[in-house]
């Protein structure tokens, strides 16, 4: 959805943020435990295979390829990302979904909210944006201390915004 601006902020923004799903593991990381694993796999199946119990052998390949995998889906999942601008004049906030698609949303700063539900022990647990009739969730991807950061930034930022000159 797109209020059919071409350039997104027009002015100088106020806040910018670019909002990314954390990952523990980095890619030199990710090779290090394949070859571990793969190693360990490798050997067991090669021993059980040798032994007669070849099935066993196969469900080891199986065991990799699994792992293999599920660390695939969660780096695709982790290309996921979202823009978040505040001008005077305008609020952006642009989501990208791990195969690129993107999808923006536009609100007025003047008359956007900023809503922010909290858990007692978790903390934030959601964030959205509303105005215009719409609502766009936000961040909802992060962990709690980023979703803290953020909330306190972007809270700062339409404040600002807001604000008359």
């Amino acid at each position: 959805m797109t209020n059919g601006n071409v350039n997104p902020v027009a002015e100088q923004p106020i806040f910018a943020a670019e909002l990314v799903p954390y990952r523990s593991l980095g890619r030199k990381g990710f090779r290090i435990l394949l070859m571990i694993t793969g190693t360990v796999c490798a050997v067991h199946a090669a021993f059980f295979m040798s032994t007669g119990a070849w099935p066993i052998g196969l469900f080891f390949g199986l065991d990799f390829l699994l792992l293999y995998g599920a660390f695939w889906l969660n780096y695709r999942s982790g290309r996921a990302r979202e823009e978040v601008y505040v001008s005077r004049t305008d609020l952006a906030i642009r989501k990208f979904t791990p195969s690129g698609r993107m999808t923006e949303y536009w609100y007025n700063p003047f008359w956007a909210r900023f809503f922010v539900k909290r858990h007692d022990e978790i903390g934030i647990v959601s964030m959205q944006v509303a105005g215009q009739g719409k609502r766009t969730e936000i961040g909802s991807f992060l962990n709690p201390d980023d979703r803290e950061s953020f909330a306190r930034a972007f809270k700062g930022a339409l404040a600002t915004a807001k604000q008359r000159i």
